[in-house]
């Protein structure tokens, strides 16, 4: 049976219909994908830490006695003037409690000590006695010797016996001193918190003002206490005169410029601020991380460049991060970080190229968390992938996810 011309174009229809349907089934898809441009713009490379504001200079007053410190006439925050404002007082302290042996104690060497004054009492009354009897004999001996009847001799040993007479009065009323002295140090040792013979006494005091201009960082204790010498009691300083502190690893600190420009951010406030880097320390020392690496750090100074206004409401220890510029280059060659990769040990790109994707080997210079420096296998305008997967290889059709 024969077709007619009709059937034979329905047949040819179906057939080119069959055949595009498995054309557009079975050709490749293109891939949806990111994209950037390279760009020339300026570039940092920074160096990101935590660190802690401090006031430059922080004096700390001590107790320059020791006694009872009195409640302090200041606290935290008030403003003080050099040698005007008084910030401490300081009293004799109480003397201490007696237990009944040391009482016992106490009170048999204050009868001991008085019945050695009286002992020295009655020596004064028998060196008196006798310089008066050696006196008199030596003025006989000397009426004696101007009328003859005595010799030169004679009278020279009365007046060594006098002279031994007076010597013995004034040893006798220096002992009575001493025993007297010793009667009222055994007395004092009596004087407890209790004893009447403190009540009403007029106490002397040391009085301690500011050592200079400031605000009062802290007080160790607002309230009355005994303190020994040299125990701190308060600290001043000037919460205006700030600084940054900052622990880098030593690798890291090795490759900042002197000078250093530092961006400051999350201290609390909503602008970034300006710093620089002013000292690093010579020598480093040893921290433990927090995931129990051991690690040689550096402390960095950084001083504050923007004004004072615009880190209103930082003071002493506040935690900030700082951001410090190693590297910084004006007119840079750039991608981001994201579209790099790695092909055989060295770094490409997807480059795309009337949508198709071009892996393109390049060579890259400073980078930093989000953009790297290309030295050259692109140039300004190409157009590469961010974030390639593994569907994109070099030759397949990509799409911008974007115009889907």
């Amino acid at each position: 049976m024969s077709l007619s011309f009709r059937q034979i174009g329905l047949w040819a229809v179906v057939a080119a219909l069959a055949v595009g349907a498995l054309y557009v089934a079975f050709r490749p898809q293109a891939v949806p994908v990111d994209l950037s441009k390279a760009v020339v713009a300026p570039m940092e490379v920074t160096i990101g830490a935590d660190g802690i504001s401090r006031i430059r200079n922080v004096f700390e007053v001590s107790a320059p006695v020791s006694g009872m410190v009195q409640r302090s006439p200041v606290k935290a925050g008030d403003v003080v003037l050099a040698g005007d404002t008084l910030v401490a007082v300081i009293v004799p302290g109480q003397p201490a409690f007696l237990d009944e042996r040391s009482r016992q104690q106490a009170e048999a060497a204050v009868r001991e000590a008085e019945a050695a004054l009286r002992l020295s009492e009655a020596n004064i009354a028998a060196a008196q006695a006798n310089y008066e009897y050696v006196r008199d004999q030596y003025d006989r001996a000397v009426q004696l010797e101007r009328t003859g009847n005595l010799t030169t001799s004679k009278l020279d040993e009365a007046r060594l016996l006098l002279e031994k007479a007076r010597t013995a009065v004034v040893s006798a009323l220096s002992e009575r001193s001493l025993r007297q002295s010793t009667v009222d140090r055994a007395k004092a040792t009596l004087i407890g918190p209790e004893s009447p013979e403190l009540s009403g006494l007029n106490t002397c005091c040391v009085e301690i003002v500011a050592p200079v201009d400031g605000s009062v960082l802290s007080v160790v204790s607002a309230s009355e206490r005994l303190v020994p010498a040299g125990a701190a009691l308060l600290k001043i300083g000037n919460p205006q005169d700030l600084e940054i502190v900052v622990d880098l690893l030593s690798g890291d600190a090795v490759g900042l410029p002197e000078n250093a420009v530092a961006y400051v951010e999350r201290w609390g406030g909503e602008t970034v601020l300006s710093a620089e880097v002013k000292q690093i320390e010579p020598a480093a020392f040893t921290k433990i991380s927090a995931l129990g690496i051991s690690e040689q750090r550096v402390r960095i100074l950084l001083d504050f460049t923007s004004d004072l206004t615009a880190r209103k409401g930082m003071g002493d220890g506040f935690q900030v991060f700082v951001r410090i510029i190693e590297w910084r280059g004006d007119d840079i060659l750039q991608v981001p970080i994201s579209s790099l990769f790695r092909d055989d040990g060295d770094w490409a790109v997807f480059k795309v190229v009337d949508g198709i994707a071009v892996k393109s080997p390049v060579e890259i210079g400073h980078r930093n968390a989000s953009v790297s420096e290309v030295l050259g296998g692109i140039k300004a305008g190409d157009v590469v992938i961010t974030h390639p997967s593994d569907k994109v290889l070099d030759g397949v059709a990509v799409v911008n996810r974007q115009d889907l």
